[in-house]
């Protein structure tokens, strides 16, 4: 099913999800670690959705940020955020979204500045940034890098039900980045696996699931685009993800509810092609420049 076959309203909502360190060996649908699946959630959804085998454009996460919501790859050895070009005008999907009266929002629950995602993100066309500061209940620190993601993604789908249709919004996890710490509750709930990233991995895929059934009774849901990938990948137990190309290798997923865009694709796709395949689901129509 190629993503231009469908039709769609392009007032639809978009929801971009991206995953810390969610490395394609982790989820049970690419068969990586001969059926054992870290990821149940994921699996169920991606049997209702288009997946791709998708490239990283990077290794670190501030690059991953102008990849997915500007289309624009690693170009030099230090990240655009922090080079003497960020300050540079580059078009990003929110500002051409937003363009077309969509409300433009973007999620992490990190320290607000945490690697100036939110400077970027605001030079890009987001009007609302929510971080630490924003959720506001030091309860659910981590200890080490923001807020766990199972309150935060709650948060978030409380926030997104106070904003005005259609909206686009980025949230990027953080859970499952290293001392992949635990919430107490959840400590010895999930299998650990035999690399320390696992159970976190499983946690997070958990604070996923958690994410979308409280989507389910909004009533932005059923018109939303979601799509799911990773900024990056991690520790890697199998031979084929220990190459340079197994190294890049992330999930790509496009997800929408009670939709005919379902099916495994063998093609590859990168994380700049994300920003010009949802253009073109939602029908735009104008010129724009992306390296996707």
């Amino acid at each position: 099913v190629a993503m231009s076959d469908t039709v769609v309203n392009n007032k639809t909502n978009v929801v971009l999800i991206v995953l810390e360190s969610f490395s394609e060996e982790y989820i049970g649908c690419f068969n990586a670690d001969g059926g054992r699946s870290f990821t149940p959630f994921l699996d169920s959804l991606v049997q209702k959705s288009i997946v791709y085998r998708g490239m990283a454009n990077g290794k670190r996460s501030i690059e991953a940020i102008p990849a997915l919501l500007a289309g624009m790859p690693s170009l030099m050895n230090e990240p655009y955020i922090t080079s003497a070009y960020s300050m540079n005008k580059i078009e990003g999907l929110p500002q051409i979204l937003k363009r077309n009266d969509y409300h433009t929002s973007f999620f992490h629950g990190a320290y607000n500045g945490s690697m100036n995602f939110d400077s970027f993100v605001k030079s890009i066309g987001v009007d609302e940034y929510y971080g630490m500061n924003e959720y506001n209940n030091p309860k659910d620190y981590d200890g080490n890098w923001g807020i766990f993601d199972e309150p935060f993604l709650q948060f978030m789908v409380g926030k997104l039900s106070e904003f005005p249709q259609p909206f686009f919004t980025g949230v990027f996890t953080l859970s499952s980045h290293h001392p992949y710490t635990m919430p107490k509750q959840h400590q010895n709930k999930f299998a650990k696996g035999d690399i320390p990233i696992l159970e976190t991995v499983m946690y997070v895929d958990y604070a996923l699931k958690k994410f979308f059934e409280k989507a389910e009774t909004t009533d932005w849901y059923n018109n939303t685009l979601f799509v799911i990938t990773a900024d990056h990948t991690n520790a890697s137990q199998h031979e084929e993800y220990i190459t340079a190309v197994g190294s890049f290798r992330v999930p790509i997923i496009f997800y929408m509810p009670d939709s005919d865009i379902k099916g495994q694709c063998n093609k590859i796709a990168q994380q700049i092609d994300i920003m010009p395949t949802v253009l073109n689901y939602l029908n735009y129509p104008t010129p724009y420049i992306a390296f996707g």
